[in-house]
Formats: structure tokens, C-alpha cells, sequence
């Protein structure tokens, strides 16, 4: 399988490729201006592996939660190259990214599940629960700092992602990073079905801009 993954989901904008057993990867940390930088980047990794967007087997890209802009970003590119080459598109979450990445770090006969966790706004974080071997055990969800921390006590959870640290129990934290691991979201676009993890934004706070659903007051 030739597999292109494609993130831009946080602060970094971050391209990888898997081709005859072969992996190249590509992360920049820019914080903004991932439309200006994914297009160079995966032209670049493409020419790196001496491939063709046309070759690809599949293509994988997180999809939330993460910021607005560079969501839009990536999923749009995926989608793109995906309409083009006609070749299928697997969505996965930066919650789940975090949980693989702290399946393979910790010792591999530990079998508690996996919390993780990114931080929102204010106490809360975005979090979900995944079995020692990445089932979700609940839906993605937004939430108090002692809603999580309830809920890692009580299911004996491992915690993973940037929002970890924020539960204040350091001796559960696997690790703490913010920006997905590319070279995980190859490995896991791999293995999941496309049919059952599409390329939508997962999108679990709504967006502070409503629209106005009243009629304007008639001027007198």
C-alpha cells in the first residue's frame, strides 16, 4: 500500500508517506498558514519518495478536534487528491492519535485504557476514553477538568495528549504532546476502514459565531 497522511489539525503541518515499505515524513511547527505550506509539502514528500499522487493507495488525515482553519485545510486537500486519483480517504481524530501514540510508548502488557486529552478553553478540555487496544469507549466529548479527572479514576485510565497534565495526576500521564504524530496516523490508516472513519471535521464545541436565527426588530 502507498499511503500519504496528511495533518494540520494544530500547530504543526505535517505530511508522511509510506511507499514499498519505505517511510518518509515531513513536520514543520508553524502555529498558523497551513494553506500556504501543506500543497509544497506533500509536492515535496511526493517527489522524495519518487511517487505519484496518482500511485496512492489510500489517504489518511485528522480531522478533530483541532483548529477550524487548519482542519478545513487538510480535509479539503484529502478530499481533493482523493476526488482526483479516486482513491479512498480515512478519517482519524487527534484523540485518537494521542491514544495510539500512548499504547506504543507505555509498556506493551499494560492493559489499562487510554484517556486523551487536549485542552479547550477555560477548565475544559476535549477528551475521549479508548481500550488498551483502541476501541473508544465513549464518544469524542467537551468537558470539565474534574468531569476527566473523574472519569481517569474511575476507569484506571493511562492519560495522553496535551490536556493530560491538567488532571494533575503526573504518575498517569504517558505523554503530553499537542500536535498528532504523523508517523501514527500513517500506522493507523492503515488499518481502519474508510467506511467507517470518513473525512468529516469532528467538530465537538460549536463555533462561537451563531447565526441569527430572529427576524431584525421593524423600524418603527
Amino acid at each position: 500500500m502507498t499511503l500519504l497522511a496528511i495533518d494540520t489539525a494544530l500547530e504543526n503541518c505535517s505530511v508522511g508517506l509510506e511507499a514499498g515499505g519505505a517511510v518518509f515524513l515531513r513536520v514543520e511547527t508553524i502555529g498558523k498558514g497551513h494553506a500556504e505550506l501543506l500543497m509544497p509539502e506533500i509536492a515535496a514528500v511526493l517527489d522524495e519518495a519518487g511517487v505519484s499522487a496518482g500511485s496512492l493507495s489510500r489517504i489518511v488525515v485528522s480531522v478533530g478536534p483541532g483548529s477550524f482553519t487548519g482542519l478545513r485545510v487538510g480535509i479539503s486537500a484529502a478530499r481533493g487528491l482523493a476526488l482526483v486519483h479516486r482513491i479512498p480517504v480515512v478519517g482519524v481524530s487527534t484523540l485518537e492519535s494521542h491514544a495510539a501514540l500512548a499504547a506504543r510508548e507505555r509498556p506493551a502488557d499494560r492493559r489499562q485504557p487510554i484517556l486523551a486529552l487536549l485542552p479547550a478553553r477555560g477548565d475544559e478540555l476535549y477528551g475521549q476514553l479508548f481500550s488498551a487496544t483502541l476501541h473508544p469507549l465513549d464518544e469524542a466529548s467537551l468537558g470539565s477538568i474534574a468531569h476527566f479527572a473523574e472519569l481517569a479514576a474511575r476507569s484506571g485510565a493511562d492519560l495522553a495528549g496535551a490536556g493530560a497534565p491538567r488532571l494533575e495526576q503526573p504518575e498517569r500521564v504517558v505523554h503530553a504532546r499537542s500536535a498528532p504524530d504523523i508517523a501514527i496516523l500513517l500506522a493507523r490508516g492503515a488499518t481502519l476502514d474508510p467506511a467507517d472513519h470518513p473525512p468529516k471535521p469532528l467538530y465537538i464545541k460549536p463555533p462561537d459565531a451563531q447565526p441569527q436565527l430572529h427576524k431584525g426588530i421593524q423600524r418603527q
